[in-house]
């Protein structure tokens, strides 16, 4: 009588052990991707602000280039939605006086996300935009990648119609937020 009690005990304490178990990861259970246990919805990335663009221009001149941007990804019913802007700007004369005046529309881009992956804390949107100015076109595949963070978080983007041009943003002003 006294082993069928401690097997009882052992039991229970093995069921509730293993109850606690599956009901914590029940609770902590979000997939890379924003998703929910529940629904397989969710946000996967966001974010807007003022970026530098490294380098500016590039050589010889290395006129300085600012960018205001803002994006949002969401999974949702199996596939993925957002949006995307950036609005390039640089200045109207490269050194002197107005060369600290960002008011040349260099470069605008504004697309559909279609699709998306995240890697701890970097998250890689890709769709297709309309741009003006430098690479203009239409329906142009782009590839935006981001690292979650404020001031000093990274981005890259990457449009098929200067393929060999990335444009490598630092955040100045703003945050990137990756949900993982």
């Amino acid at each position: 009588m006294l082993g069928d009690s401690r097997y009882f005990r052992a039991a229970i304490s093995a069921l509730l052990a293993a109850a606690s178990f599956v009901f914590a990861i029940l609770l902590t259970t979000q997939t890379v991707l924003g998703q929910t246990a529940d629904n397989g919805n969710g946000q996967i990335a966001r974010g807007a602000g003022t970026t530098i663009i490294h380098g500016g221009t590039g050589s010889p001149n290395f006129v300085p280039v600012t960018t205001t941007i803002a994006f949002h990804a969401e999974r949702s019913g199996g596939s993925v939605t957002g949006e995307f802007e950036c609005l390039a700007l640089a200045p109207d004369q490269a050194s002197g006086p107005g060369s600290g005046q960002f008011t040349v529309n260099a470069m605008y881009v504004v697309g559909k996300v279609t699709g998306a992956s995240v890697n701890a804390d970097t998250a890689t949107l890709t769709g297709t935009a309309d741009i003006t100015g430098l690479g203009a076109g239409t329906n142009v595949p782009f590839t935006f990648v981001v690292h979650r963070g404020g001031p000093g978080s990274a981005a890259q983007l990457t449009v098929n119609s200067l393929p060999t041009l990335p444009f490598h943003e630092i955040l100045v002003q703003g945050a990137f937020q990756v949900d993982n």
